[in-house]
């Protein structure tokens, strides 16, 4: 039991420094870049625009009908059998970008259409144009309802960075893996790095908890 003991004390500062250069800078990353995608995503669909809008669906239609981690094998694994090589690191950031990117599409665009229709009339009738109204009328009101989704699914994603472990992204679970592998303690480490996982968890959420209240008490100005 002591030496139990021993190697959660000796493994968790690895297992957290991991975490937080590693796991969290993955999360981030890849999850601005998928708020980007989900936008334009979003707006083209609210837009209406037919050619585009047949592309933007098709694109959630593959990426939410398949799983994450057959994403993550085959940028990884299959696209070197074209000739197109990529790194761990930036493989992970592509496909988590453009997964949750797919999922966050339809959060926002089920936000913006939640908007009054009555809000864009309005906007017209004070003289603003197209782009003023969605940028100071329709995507404030739009973000705030969106937040709680986007911030349950920016939890997600803390989680799914494990995948990454899979092509050798060295995040937290890859690097329990290999302490497991020298100690054989799996028992141990694999509850370990599943209680980090959880810190993270429950900071973002308290995080999201904050947001909010901010957005409520903004919105109710």
């Amino acid at each position: 039991m002591q030496n139990v003991w021993k190697v959660i004390a000796d493994s968790f500062p690895v297992l957290m420094y991991r975490g937080l250069t590693m796991t969290i800078p993955l999360t981030l990353i890849s999850f601005a870049i998928a708020l980007v995608i989900a936008i334009i995503v979003a707006l083209v669909q609210f837009s209406k625009i037919p050619v585009l809008r047949e592309i933007c669906r098709f694109y959630i239609w593959v990426i939410r009908g398949t799983p994450l981690l057959v994403q993550l094998y085959v940028i990884f694994f299959g696209l070197p059998s074209v000739g197109v090589n990529v790194e761990a690191f930036p493989a992970a950031v592509l496909v988590f970008s453009i997964n949750e990117g797919a999922y966050a599409a339809e959060t926002i665009r089920g936000a913006l259409e939640s908007v009054p229709a009555g809000q864009m009339e309005a906007g017209r009738c004070v003289g603003m144009n197209y782009g003023q109204i969605m940028w100071h009328v329709i995507m404030p009101q739009t973000f705030r309802t969106a937040f709680p989704a986007l911030g349950n699914e920016l939890i997600s994603m803390v989680k799914d960075t494990s995948l990454a472990a899979n092509i050798t992204v060295t995040e937290m679970f890859f690097q329990a893996q290999r302490i497991a592998g020298r100690t054989y303690q799996t028992m141990a480490l694999y509850l370990e790095v599943a209680v980090i996982y959880l810190l993270f968890s429950t900071l973002i959420s308290l995080l999201q908890r904050f947001g909010e209240k901010k957005l409520g008490a903004y919105g109710r100005q």
